[in-house]
């Protein structure tokens, strides 16, 4: 269990908060909103340290922050009504939810193993510091246990995340508001309302000069919490299996030993890191018939499971 540290907003502060995040640590952030729980977005394992800490019940895509739009345009490919929406909200409490580069180097449990990604730029200055120092892009969910309230001080978190996670960046009260407007775009481009936030659709559509499109569920733009179709392999999947059948990939878990494993060791951090990876290495093997070892129904076996139904169940 680590031992969670308070850090000042200051140089050795934060500087000691972004070597944490280095070494595949948790970080929580303020923000204007709420404080985050921040993680490398580029280390499935730290990303699996967000979940495991938080017991967050289903792994839902993240929101990455970064430090300015260059760093961003690193990570996703903007249209122009994109670019138009980063140049007057950014820094701010606006998403975007855009294609993400091929060789982004985004951990695919970030993204839930979607291809697109959400990225913002916070206004905050102790984040805005933070995500200078550390210099690479960081995931962050709220920085509370899954189903309470979002923490808007660092009391908050370290009521909630105590001896869960490395370290609290205090950066003082965050303003208590609305969380991130989310903004995605359809193929041609054209912006949609994936989520309401602090920052309205009137202003947003007077940047635009056209109205939003609305958010459907059967659109292929993706946000935290939406197209969960999206996290299945093409091949079919068995679960529970202690055996394969013929014809059938068996990914292992602990004692059952696969052709491939989410791990060995029974580890569900582990297991939870590696799921969507596991799922893109199916693809590329293309297997056809896969079956998968049972994983325990607790802490992150409760996600590692939904996402598992999920990519078994029937489809239409």
């Amino acid at each position: 269990m680590p031992q969670t540290r308070l850090l000042a907003p200051d140089t050795e502060g934060i500087a000691a908060a972004a070597d944490i995040l280095r070494a595949g640590g948790r970080v929580a952030l303020p923000t204007e909103t709420v404080y985050g729980l921040g993680a490398d977005a580029r280390s499935d394992a730290a990303v699996a340290g967000i979940f495991a800490a938080k017991d967050r019940p289903a792994f839902n895509p993240l929101i990455v922050h970064v430090a300015d739009p260059t760093m961003a345009e690193a990570l996703v490919v903007f249209p122009d009504a994109g670019r138009a929406l980063a140049r007057a909200f950014w820094p701010g409490p606006m998403t975007l939810v855009l294609p993400m580069r091929p060789g982004a180097g985004i951990a695919p449990l970030v993204t839930a193993g979607l291809s697109t990604l959400g990225v913002r730029v916070p206004t905050h200055p102790v984040a805005h510091a933070l995500l200078t120092a550390f210099g690479g892009p960081v995931a962050a969910p709220s920085a509370n246990p899954s189903g309470r309230i979002s923490p808007t001080t660092a009391a908050h978190v370290m009521a909630g995340l105590l001896g869960r996670i490395e370290a609290v960046l205090d950066g003082g009260a965050s303003p208590v508001g609305l969380e991130s407007t989310i903004v995605g775009f359809d193929t041609e481009g054209r912006a949609r309302l994936l989520r309401p936030g602090g920052i309205s659709a009137e202003e947003i559509e007077a940047v635009l000069g056209a109205p939003l499109l609305a958010h459907a569920a059967e659109d292929g733009i993706t946000a935290p919490g939406q197209m969960l179709s999206h996290y299945a392999p093409s091949g079919t999947i068995r679960l529970n299996a202690t055996a394969a059948r013929p014809g059938e990939t068996l990914v292992g878990f602990g004692t059952v030993t696969g052709a491939l494993t989410l791990s060995a060791a029974g580890d569900l951090t582990e297991a939870a890191a590696r799921l969507f990876a596991m799922f893109h290495q199916l693809d590329e093997m293309r297997a056809e018939r896969i079956a998968i070892a049972p994983i325990p129904d607790e802490g992150l076996g409760v996600a590692i499971n939904d996402r598992l139904r999920r990519a078994a169940a029937p489809r239409g």
